[in-house]
């Protein structure tokens, strides 16, 4: 297990660095000039020569990008152009908010899967199932944007009943008010997950309840109900302990354009102010701080199966005894 452990460890660390690697260069080959962003017209020759070799534009890209990345391992991502405060700061103070909304919305995925699942498999063929099918299509091909304006008119133009936009209303300070804001935004961006989740759900609830300790434990007389939720919930979530990891790509992403929508005060809207002014270390620090988020999701999600899953760390200890 130690090795299991240590070798994912370092494919992650080489990701990462790769992921560190692309966010630079991706800024640096961007069209523009940097320089222009810190460069005014007023300046003289040896100012605007100063301010090029304080930003380290007279240097090669490979020593900018080593002198970067060495202030990201300490937590330094520069400042930003914007506002000239430091970018780990503001982050600081945005990152609250989007772990909310992305821990919401991936609860909410899980819950209303799970169920949903379970029955379509356990419906199979059935009006139920079709329901169930026709729902998780339509939760996959609706386009996030598309719903979020559209429960946007419904629930806070026409019906009145959520407010449009933000965290908490003006003057107002309690959790009921925060949930209010919460629940178009979550549900919004749980909603491609749910989906996913419902199908995946299906398709293994159809394939355990066609193995053989299914048809023991009916030949014993238990239950479906006994069936469905002692036994074949666990061997259906094993996958998807690896599947949430892998998903949390589209959280990360689908939360850059839903809080930017709901106009919800977390790193996507951040991140969004970003490109539009153009504020390279912002936009470097947000795709290194997505991907990282990405890859830890990931690695967790390989420990957390293998140490779910007993198959696993048996090949595992048979492998190291070999």
């Amino acid at each position: 297990m130690k090795k299991f452990c240590l070798k994912r460890v370092v494919e992650s660390v080489i990701v990462l660095i790769l992921i560190s690697f692309f966010s630079f260069g991706v800024i640096e080959l961007a069209p523009g000039d940097i320089s222009s962003m810190y460069i005014s017209p007023t300046m003289t020759e040896e100012e605007k020569q100063a301010t090029i070799e304080k930003l380290g534009l007279d240097r090669s890209m490979g020593e900018r990008y080593v002198e970067w990345f060495k202030g990201v391992l300490q937590g330094d991502f520069g400042v930003s152009l914007s506002n000239k405060r430091p970018v780990a700061e503001q982050f600081a103070e945005k990152l609250p908010a989007t772990i909310l909304l992305m821990s919401v919305s991936l609860a909410l995925s899980l819950v209303i899967s799970i169920p949903l699942g379970l029955i379509a498999g356990l419906k199979k063929n059935t009006i139920i199932d079709r329901i169930i099918n026709l729902i998780a299509y339509i939760g996959v091909s609706i386009p996030s944007f598309w719903l979020a304006m559209v429960m946007i008119i419904v629930f806070s133009l026409k019906l009145r009943l959520l407010p449009s936009s933000g965290m908490h209303t003006i003057g107002v300070d309690s959790a009921w008010d925060t949930i209010k804001h919460l629940i178009m935004p979550a549900f919004t961006l749980c909603i491609g997950n749910l989906a996913t989740f419902t199908r995946y759900i299906r398709s293994n609830t159809i394939g355990q309840l066609e193995e053989e300790y299914v048809l023991t434990a009916k030949s014993k007389g238990t239950s479906k109900g006994k069936i469905l939720f002692r036994h074949v919930l666990k061997n259906c979530l094993l996958p998807i302990i690896t599947l949430i990891g892998m998903r949390l790509a589209s959280l990360v992403v689908g939360s850059f354009i839903i809080e930017s929508i709901f106009g919800w005060p977390g790193l996507g809207t951040l991140g969004m102010s970003a490109i539009q002014s153009r504020d390279y270390p912002m936009i470097m620090a947000y795709t290194m701080l997505s991907g990282t988020i990405l890859v830890l999701g990931n690695f967790l999600a390989d420990i957390l199966y293998a140490f779910a899953d007993p198959r696993i760390k048996q090949g595992m200890g048979e492998a190291h005894g070999r």
